[in-house]
């Protein structure tokens, strides 16, 4: 069985338990006794399950986890040995369990049970406008009403036919049976519903069915795939496995609430969007090919692939049919004034319905372009040039070359009168003018830029020639003849992945192209000449088309083909209606590092540990559509302040994130549409215990008192440092002061050694002015005796008296004592360090001590100036002075 919830999440009964889809990822919940779940039913927020004797119901916890609860439990004894409960319906309060031997009826409100068990046991339980059915084996079909059992028909078709299913039809029932098609079940009488299925349905065993919301009838087949048929009861689709189904054995089916229908098989599980726009055709057998160009034609769609040209019906079913003379490679289709013209591998041929007639086999053909003036040409792009056709009265015919250009031409576009651009994917773009009868060419022209580029193209479109290239888009610029890059136009590469450059334009002014994740196409601005971007989200991994040659046709108005490698499919632009899905956060998972994920609750607000702070978010959009791959787009406020690029992946991880207040919030996108709501989860990362307000309140008390503390301590220190420098001042100011005493002292000294000096020197003056007085008296003692011939008393007695005045050496003994006062020690050093100094030579140094010229010393010694020079002399080399010295320096230096 299939279910679906109000979050449009999908539920399966699988052998290994319950099975969820949310439309990005699977979830396996392993049933209670590890059994095959057989029943699933989605009441309310409850999703309940049968199996193996035991059934009961699922809800989804915190963390947004199905947890299972049984409600067989308390009634084990009831259920019978070896029972299975294979189906789940509802009514009001009452959840009904069934089993092929009996009918559990739970009253979810009183939380009791009823239990109905026919003799013959339960083929199926039906609700049919809120009409409890069920069918015994071969006993009837009987309701059930007050708890009770009620016979309604005991027809024969009822009692020989298994019923599959009943539908509610024109106030009567419609029974479903596994081999002989549908009953209508009216007022008591039952006839047969004739259908333009019934052959099939009598042979292939109907095991499932589901009445859908537009009236069709979808029956399920053990062997035959699933059959669909509309309210008349033709058939709209047989679906088998070589159409697309993993296989043919349609278990159960259930229609969603986006009206696709899910087919549970025999071994997997299939959706088909009935509803889409898309349309596919896939040829598992190789018999057509890889698809690279298509046309409408007569009614006639035509395809040409690798294998040839094949054509069919257009409105039919019917197969396609190969074209005979065609095998090979189709290159293009072209329809030119009701002539339909293929371009081949082989040449060019004309297709006359199902037969084809060459007409040029010169080389192989890319495309075609009409002359610009005349209607009887046609230019052809072929793999060594350009050609030119003629129509002739025979019909149409190779006319010529144009010579001088024979690179390949596979794209290539006039421009005004002669002059045609070329893009070859190897050499380049090129720009060549040929004379008026396209003959020739008169001028050739090799573009710098744009560069050559893989997959690139060249396309008219408005009468403007684009180029397309992974380098983005260029336009050529008619005044100039120059490519122009088209910067508008070229983000579109930036923004989607670039895979080719391949240009399409169509009939209804739409210039196509693909890219990674879309199908494009640029069509012109109602309001101004730019051009406006338009997108399919078919991403280019389900278009299975070949890189480069990509292809789309425009067959009619609103519908287009696109060819794949094993087929193609149609898009119906009118019928491209995308939903506005809601995006819901379907978990939240915090892990440790080198630690497995923790899920999380996802009501309400959460709350972290600053050591889980790497969270994965899961998100989803329930949106099954083959064709639509849903496009997700988050902001985290606290860390970001741009919503993120779209991307595809339904998760995102946030790292290493820091303490604070965040809120995640992601959009969706499906298609072209926004989803209705953004989904968001507000949390906290806690800051770690050291970080918190209680811890920084510790800290700042414990800061107060550590700054009480250094405070004190450094009161405490400052005051002894006062102490200390009031002491040191004290003692500084007492040394000063002893040293202010000893400067005094020393002046002082310095003044009596001045002052004693002065008296002493001039001791030493008044000691020479003796000495002077004595030269005196002796010079008028000699004058006496010379004049003392009478031998005069008187005159002897004053020569007398001079001589005892004129001592020489109490003189000398004098003067030594006054110098000896006024230098003391002076003649003690020098004798000490000259001992070999006579008494002469210390008195002479004794008054060159008084810094007396050779004049004045002279009379002191009683000799000539030369007689002191010489004593000088002698002197010096007593002392041993060298030549450089001076003798009365190194005397006062003593």
């Amino acid at each position: 069985m299939i279910a679906q919830d109000s979050s449009r999440f999908m539920y399966f009964a699988n052998n290994e338990g319950l099975l969820e889809y949310n439309g990005m990822a699977w979830s396996l919940y392993p049933s209670p006794n590890e059994t095959i779940i057989r029943s699933v039913k989605v009441i309310g927020k409850k999703i309940y399950t049968g199996c193996y004797m035991e059934f009961g119901y699922w809800e989804r916890n915190a963390e947004g986890i199905l947890k299972y609860f049984s409600l067989s439990k308390s009634i084990r004894s009831k259920i019978l040995d070896d029972e299975q409960f294979w189906n789940i319906a509802q009514y009001d309060q009452w959840i009904i369990f069934q089993s092929l031997s009996q009918i559990f009826v739970y009253d979810s409100k009183a939380g009791t049970y009823n239990i109905i068990k026919p003799k013959t046991g339960v083929n199926k339980i039906f609700m049919v406008d809120n009409t409890i059915l069920y069918q015994t084996f071969g006993t009837g079909l009987f309701e059930i009403e007050n708890g009770k059992s009620k016979t309604i028909s005991t027809d024969p078709v009822i009692l020989k036919n298994k019923i599959v299913n009943i539908y509610p039809r024109n106030e009567g029932l419609l029974l479903q049976t596994q081999y002989n098609g549908l009953f209508e079940y009216k007022n008591g009488t039952i006839t047969k519903w004739n259908t333009q299925a019934d052959n099939e349905l009598q042979t292939s065993s109907i095991y499932s069915g589901q009445l859908l919301s537009d009236g069709s009838l979808a029956l399920g087949s053990v062997s035959n795939g699933i059959f669909i048929l509309n309210s008349d009861g033709k058939i709209k689709y047989h679906i088998t496995q070589n159409k697309g189904l993993s296989n043919n054995t349609a278990l159960s089916l259930y229609e969603d609430h986006d009206k696709n229908l899910w087919i549970g098989l025999d071994n997997g599980i299939n959706c088909i969007n009935l509803q889409s726009a898309v349309r596919s055709f896939v040829d598992d057998t190789g018999f057509l090919g890889t698809v690279y160009a298509s046309i409408l034609h007569k009614e006639l769609l035509y395809v040409g692939t690798n294998q040839g040209l094949f054509y069919k019906n257009y409105t039919s079913n019917e197969d396609f049919k190969f074209i005979p003379g065609t095998k090979g490679q189709v290159w293009s289709l072209y329809e030119n004034d009701g002539t339909l013209f293929c371009g081949h591998d082989s040449g060019t041929y004309v297709i006359n319905t199902n037969t084809a007639v060459q007409i040029f086999s010169g080389s192989g053909t890319w495309k075609f372009e009409k002359h610009p003036y005349d209607k009887d040409l046609l230019l052809q792009g072929s793999y060594h040039g350009i050609a030119v056709l003629e129509k002739t009265a025979l019909g149409w015919e190779f006319r010529n070359w144009i010579k001088g250009f024979d690179y390949s031409s596979r794209y290539f576009e006039i421009a005004g009168a002669n002059e045609i651009y070329i893009s070859h994917e190897y050499k380049g773009v090129f720009r060549i003018a040929v004379d008026k009868n396209y003959t020739s060419v008169t001028k050739f022209v090799a573009y710098k830029s744009p560069v050559k580029g893989k997959n690139a193209s060249l396309s008219k479109f408005n009468n403007i020639i684009y180029y397309a290239s992974k380098e983005g888009f260029f336009k050529v610029d008619q005044k100039t003849k120059q490519f122009v890059k088209q910067e508008l136009l070229s983000k579109v590469f930036s923004k989607d992945e670039y895979t080719s450059g391949k240009l399409t334009p169509d009939k209804s002014g739409k210039l196509w192209f693909f890219t990674k994740n879309y199908i494009n196409y640029f069509s012109a601005g109602k309001l101004n000449s730019e051009l406006k971007h338009n997108v399919i989200p078919i991403p280019s991994t389900l278009t299975n088309s070949m890189l480069g040659f990509e292809n789309i046709t425009q067959i009619t108005q609103n519908t287009y083909l696109v060819g794949t490698t094993d087929g193609y499919y149609t898009i119906n632009l009118n019928g491209l209606n995308f939903t506005n899905y809601n995006i819901s956060i379907t978990n939240v998972a915090t892990n440790l590092l080198n630690q497995n994920t923790v899920s999380k609750p996802i009501a309400g607000e959460g709350s972290f540990k600053y050591d889980e702070n790497n969270l994965t978010f899961s998100f989803t959009v329930p949106e099954y559509n083959k064709y639509v791959n849903a496009e997700f787009q988050y902001l985290l406020e606290g860390m970001q302040e741009q919503w993120s690029e779209w991307n595809a992946k339904p998760y995102i991880t946030f790292k290493n994130l820091p303490p604070g207040d965040y809120v995640f919030k992601v959009r969706a996108k499906t298609g072209n549409s926004i989803s209705n709501n953004i989904a968001q989860y507000s949390f906290t990362i806690l800051k770690p215990w050291y970080a918190t307000t209680i811890a920084l309140i510790i800290y700042l008390i414990l800061a107060l008192i550590a700054a009480y503390l250094i405070n004190r301590a450094y009161k405490n220190y400052y005051h002894r440092q006062k102490e200390k420098l009031i002491e040191e001042n004290n003692r500084l100011l007492e040394i000063k002061e002893l040293e202010n005493e000893q400067e005094l002292m020393k002046v002082k000294n310095l003044q009596l050694e001045q002052d004693f000096e002065s008296k002493n020197r001039e001791l030493a003056v008044s000691t020479m002015n003796l000495i002077k007085k004595n030269e005196l008296l002796s010079m008028i003692k000699d004058d006496l005796k010379k004049t003392d011939e009478s031998n005069d008393k008187n005159v002897k007695s004053v020569i007398t008296t001079i001589n005892k005045n004129i001592n020489e050496d109490d003189t000398w003994d004098m003067f030594k004592e006054a110098f000896n006062n006024a230098d003391k020690d002076f003649l003690k050093k020098v004798k000490k360090a000259h001992p070999l100094l006579t008494p002469n030579d210390l008195r002479l140094c004794a008054y060159l001590r008084l810094n007396l010229s050779s004049k004045e010393i002279a009379p002191l010694l009683n000799i000539s100036v030369r007689s002191v020079e010489i004593k000088r002399y002698r002197l010096r080399k007593k002392m041993e002075l060298p030549h450089e010295h001076s003798l009365v320096e190194y005397i006062l230096s003593i």
